[in-house]
């Protein structure tokens, strides 16, 4: 394929993905079902971009960034707290779905034996949070349930490729691995990759710290999931768990490690880069349907379409048989066992839990690197099968149950319950008490015609006391009311702001590095009184 080819391609993605991703905002749908159901559509026409998935490409170039993102996001203390729930899903969950599917493919599936239930069993074990979060977040889910989606999701790819890589070796080597050579091969794999990864972690936090420019401090941090990646698969151990580690502990040092512009300018690069490898991954799953139904030939497409529902059933069946009893005894060893003061989760919210587990490419990316012939030379037993039950069950999991995640969550009473972050709270009311206290003292040693100036700052401080309590107790004057309103005068003023000065670029008066300048600074009082709505 010749490089304008490519080109052409990529290009052609990058509309899609644009397009889709304005379409699924338009009907308030997550992109992530829209992109998937879109490169389905897309692929039914003839002249159609043919992309075939590349296993390589995923696990070395799109995996790496995303699990580093999420990982950076994700708060290190909460991550610690729910160590033990998230152990349940992650390796209790993980070995129960591909037991279940074992026994499922062996009873009802033509032609599968144990081993290869356990592999496809491995395959379908590995979820996606995305679509789910993006719901969750949206209609106001708990905070717990949300972080507990998020960091399943952030270990699952790692216990899940390591059930695939044993079962798939039962298979290839036509050997069974000893218990204690499966408990030894698991111990390095969990912790040469968390030393790896926290090595990595350390080593561009030291390079960070030193340097003063965002654009550099930007481009180190994205290599590092790929160093610690590619450190990790090299000594043999998971590049995800390394991953995972290097970026929980980079995301605990960045306000240390990022300068000020850096910190301003790297979530929006990230969040960049991020929306487009998953709109990415997501259009590509669904524009593999004519490389999946080439691969099963003549053996009954409608047939195995049955199965691959069934299976896609029994899939979701598992995770809600597991979820509950799961989650009630982790509640008792972490209030008996770790002594954490954690009230029974609600059984709504965990059967959320247990409907949101949907898969996405990564599990596809498994089923497409099944080597296709055995140590002795012959293929590898259905192979091809196994790749189209994958995408059915992506497809299942992915529109089926993130389309109806909403209604689900509204009708259990549990769309906007999260309500205000007593944390975030706090952490105002300490910073704005301590801003007046500094104030003041600094009021009583400095010159008495400086007073004008520390008691302008202090009322500055105790109206920002006043939007974090919504009362009118600190002695402005002002009322609730009265700040609704400053906060309307405040837009409309930004916005005859931004119109001045593109007016003026327009008329050629200043130019447009002077008009960027100045709408940075608007959109930073803006962001400021929108966060200040919120609290």
């Amino acid at each position: 394929m010749g490089i304008h080819n490519v080109e052409l391609i990529l290009l052609s993605l990058l509309v899609f993905v644009a397009a889709l991703a304005a379409l699924a905002k338009r009907f308030k749908t997550p992109y992530p079902i829209v992109m998937v159901v879109g490169g389905l559509l897309i692929s039914l026409f003839p002249r159609a971009p043919h992309v075939e998935l590349n296993p390589d490409v995923v696990f070395l170039v799109i995996l790496p960034p995303l699990l580093f993102s999420a990982a950076y996001l994700t708060s290190w203390r909460d991550f610690r707290y729910n160590l033990f729930s998230i152990a349940m899903l992650t390796f209790g969950l993980v070995g129960f779905t591909v037991v279940g599917v074992a026994t499922f493919a062996h009873w009802i599936l033509p032609g599968f034996t144990w081993q290869m239930g356990l592999v496809l069993g491995a395959i379908v074990s590995t979820t996606d949070a995305i679509a789910a979060t993006s719901i969750a977040k949206r209609l106001g889910l708990p905070k717990r349930v949300i972080d507990i989606l998020e960091e399943e999701s952030l270990v699952n790819d790692a216990s899940g490729l390591f059930a695939f890589e044993f079962a798939t070796a039962l298979i290839v080597s036509e050997r069974t691995p000893g218990l204690l050579e499966d408990a030894g091969r698991l111990v390095y794999l969990v912790g040469a990759s968390i030393v790896i990864g926290l090595i990595v972690g350390k080593a561009v936090h030291f390079f960070v710290s030193k340097i003063d420019d965002s654009a550099i401090e930007i481009t180190i941090s994205l290599i590092a999931p790929f160093v610690a990646y590619l450190a990790a698969e090299s000594a043999h151990s998971s590049g995800v768990i390394s991953t995972v580690a290097c970026g929980l502990y980079f995301g605990h040092k960045s306000s240390i490690s990022f300068s000020r512009d850096a910190r301003l300018t790297s979530g929006a690069v990230w969040r960049t880069l991020t929306f487009i490898l998953n709109g990415f991954v997501f259009l590509l799953i669904g524009l593999q349907l004519p490389y999946i139904l080439a691969g099963i030939g003549e053996m009954g497409v409608g047939y195995l379409l049955w199965l691959g529902l069934l299976l896609s059933g029994v899939v979701i069946l598992l995770r809600l048989i597991w979820i509950f009893p799961g989650a009630w005894f982790s509640n008792i060893v972490r209030r008996r066992v770790l002594h954490q003061h954690e009230a029974f989760p609600n059984p709504r919210a965990v059967f959320v839990v247990g409907w949101t587990g949907m898969r996405g490419v990564v599990a596809l990316a498994a089923a497409i690197s099944l080597p296709e012939y055995l140590s002795d030379g012959k293929p590898f037993p259905q192979r091809d099968v196994m790749i189209f039950f994958t995408f059915c069950v992506i497809f299942v999991t992915l529109v089926l149950q993130g389309l109806t995640l909403p209604a689900l969550i509204r009708k259990l009473g549990l769309a906007g319950v999260a309500g205000r972050n007593p944390e975030e709270e706090r952490a105002r009311r300490a910073m704005v008490e301590a801003a007046i206290a500094y104030l003041e003292h600094a009021r009583e040693i400095s010159p008495q015609d400086s007073a004008i100036v520390f008691d302008e700052l202090i009322r500055f401080q105790r109206h920002r006391m006043n939007l974090i309590d919504g009362t009118s107790d600190e002695g402005t004057g002002l009322t609730v009311g009265h700040y609704d309103q400053m906060r309307d005068l405040s837009k409309h003023v930004q916005a005859l702001q931004r119109a001045t000065i593109l007016h003026l670029r327009n008329e050629n008066q200043i130019n447009d590095e002077v008009l960027r300048k100045l709408e940075y600074e608007l959109d930073l009082v803006e962001a400021r009184f929108s966060a200040s709505g919120n609290a």
